[in-house]
Parts: structure tokens; sequence; C-alpha cells
């Protein structure tokens, strides 16, 4: 079923895309203007003495794209959007932005999606592998990414040749599957992959950060991995080299909180060798389908959506939710957040919310900012 909601590019979502794309500011700075100025639009049209007084240096709105480069990337992410109702560009105050990616040191301001927005609400694992695989990491990627997405797992990679593309081809035999992508979303990388990205698009998403027309330059697989890691409960890694961007994904899993598995293999492989390197910093062996999916089980389930209903929270049972399963601290993310951004996340009703928030803060996990914003409290 293609996803709906597919719009042409408004004010609002403009003002995204420029501070995303176009504002010459990295993420980090934008989510402190966001935080700041409450919204995109707020940010955008904020005189560059206030930016200054943000950021702590000089730095204009004008310091990215010029004016007409930046209405230039406005009209072609209308026109993409326009093109099949399955497009979507959702941003960090959407409802159907993930909630595993809030919960990340490092989300995405926004994300191109094309396919089944829907799958967003399924538990997530990540398989990942080296490029250069042999016919056994194949076969096994293929056998796990079947096994995992027919027990209801949507199976989580990045498209790329080998390991990734012989995962998403296994889930699609029996379920759904996110392939994240280290270019822009009009094109496809490598170009052998053209038909498994409709493939994708049809029982699954594929996912980028990065603006329409994005090449596939080294700089943005390293990026595309975290997003990789942050989407999925866990992440298995099936056969990777020692220097190896599978295991950057697996260490930015690992850093987000979430399972790292790994595939033993013969030690004189060296496509064992980033698998074994694993398992000796705590990875968890892999054997069998079962043994993953005996951990999943184990696992809390990864969140679904941070849509839930208030009246799942309210009440005497919202005391025995620890801060890490509440919607409302999903949604916060790890960046301060005005009431307005955490109702578009969340889609509560601002009486619940400001009722639920009030409980947070007196369970001194949540902090009220000066200008109504709103944020965790870090531990430890």
């Amino acid at each position: 079923m293609p996803a709906s909601g597919a719009r042409p590019v408004d004010a609002d979502l403009a003002a995204w895309l420029t501070l995303a794309h176009g504002a010459g500011v990295g993420r980090v700075s934008a989510r402190r203007l966001l935080a700041a100025f409450g919204s995109a639009s707020a940010a955008m049209n904020a005189p560059p003495s206030a930016w200054a007084a943000v950021l702590g240096k000089r730095t204009e709105p004008s310091t990215g794209l010029d004016e007409a480069d930046a209405q230039a990337m406005v009209e072609r992410s209308s026109a993409w959007l326009a093109g099949s109702p399955s497009r979507r560009i959702v941003t960090l105050a959407d409802p159907d932005y993930p909630a595993a990616l809030l919960q990340t040191a490092d989300p995405p301001l926004l994300l191109y999606l094309e396919g089944r927005v829907d799958v967003l609400a399924q538990p997530m694992l990540a398989i990942v592998g080296s490029r250069h695989a042999t016919p056994q990491g194949l076969e096994t990627a293929r056998v796990f990414a079947r096994e995992l997405a027919a027990a209801g797992w949507c199976v989580v990679s990045g498209l790329a040749a080998g390991i990734d593309g012989a995962a998403h081809a296994g889930a699609i035999e029996t379920g759904s599957t996110i392939a994240v992508v280290g270019t822009g979303l009009d094109d496809v990388y490598p170009r052998r992959h053209r038909a498994l990205a409709r493939q994708v698009a049809a029982h699954g998403l594929v996912v980028s950060e990065l603006p329409l027309g994005a090449p596939p330059v080294a700089a943005h697989f390293p990026q595309r991995n975290r997003i990789i890691a942050g989407l999925a409960a866990g992440t298995l890694v099936v056969e990777a080299a020692l220097q190896s961007g599978s295991l950057i994904t697996a260490r930015l899993a690992a850093e987000a909180g979430r399972e790292v598995f790994a595939i033993p293999g013969s030690i004189h492989s060296p496509h064992a060798r980033g698998c074994h390197a694993l398992l000796r910093q705590g990875a968890k062996l892999v054997e069998s389908i079962d043994d993953v999916l005996e951990e999943l089980r184990a696992m809390q389930t990864p969140p679904t959506s941070v849509g839930a209903e208030p009246s799942d929270l309210v009440g005497p049972e919202a005391e025995a939710i620890r801060p890490a399963d509440d919607p409302v601290m999903r949604a916060l993310g790890h960046d301060p957040a005005g009431l307005d951004a955490l109702i578009g996340r969340c889609g509560w009703p601002a009486p619940e919310l400001l009722a639920r928030l009030l409980e947070l803060e007196f369970e001194g996990v949540v902090a009220r900012l000066p200008g109504g914003l709103y944020q965790r409290i870090q531990r430890g």
C-alpha cells in the first residue's frame, strides 16, 4: 500500500529544507536554532544577530545556498513529491518521524521517504556486512532476513552490493524491508540495484536524509550508517573485514544502546575478522536464526510509534513505565523542544501532554526551560 499524504512543499517544509540543506550550518547547530526559535520558519526568518546569539558566532541564513539555488532545491523537492503518492518528506516535528531515531544522539533534521511509511511502526533489525561477500555469506544474509521478516521484523540495510542486497532480497520474500541510502532518492547506487530499490519501495521503504541530487560520495555512507543503526533495535553483522563500514554501523548501534549480533566464520577468512573482533568486544554470537529470535523476544519491544494513545500512560499505570519506554520521552529526543513540536510528534492533545510533562518533571527526568521548552535531564 503506498504511503498517503504526499504534498507539495509548503512554506514550513521549505524552511526545513533550507535549514537542513542550504543554511550553511551543521545538524547540531540547526537543532540549536530549532530549540531557540521553536520552528524552522522562525529560525530562517530570524536576523543574523539572533543566530549569532544562539550559535555564539556570526552565522547568517545566507551562508549556504544563495536564494536562487535554495528556491531551485525547493522546486525540485516539490516536483519529486508530486511524482508519486508514495513519497514523503518528514521532519523532526512530523508525527510520522521514526520514534527510534529520536532516541539517538544525532537524529536527522528530515528524511526523504519513498514506499510504505507504515513499516516504520514495525520492530526493526539491521543486517549489514561486506560488499564483497562470499557466496555462503550472501545465502546466510538472505535466509536470516527471510526468517526475520516472516517473524514480523522489518529488515533494515543500506542497499549496498553484497550482504545488504541479499538481506533486502530475503526480507522481500516474506515481509518488509527498509533501505537507507547514501544518495538523494532521485538516484540509485549501485546502479545494478535499481530494480531492487523498486522492490524495496513496494514492500517497504527507501530512506535518505540527503537532498535530491546528492551523489554517492564516500562521506555520505558513514552518515547513512548512523540512521541504519538508529532505526533498528539491533544490528546483525554477517561478514565484515576489519576495515569495514559494517563495523561503523555496529559501533554506532552499541553506542545507542542497541544489541549487536555477529556470525563467526573461518579463522582463515578475511571476511570473518570483523565479526570476530565484534565478538571479542561483546557482540552476541549467532549460529542460527533462533539465536537472534530468542534474544529479540527477550528484549523490550522496540518503539513502534511516537503517536501512542494518552490513555496508555495517564493513570496509575503511568508510574510503572520507565522513561525510556515513554512516548513523550521518545518525542523529546535529546534536544530542547517546544510544546507545538511535541504535539506534532506525539499526536496528543495539549492538556494530556502538559499533564504528562508535569509528571515527568516531578519524576526528575524532564526540565522546563525558558521560552516554553522542555528537555530531558541526563542521568549519571
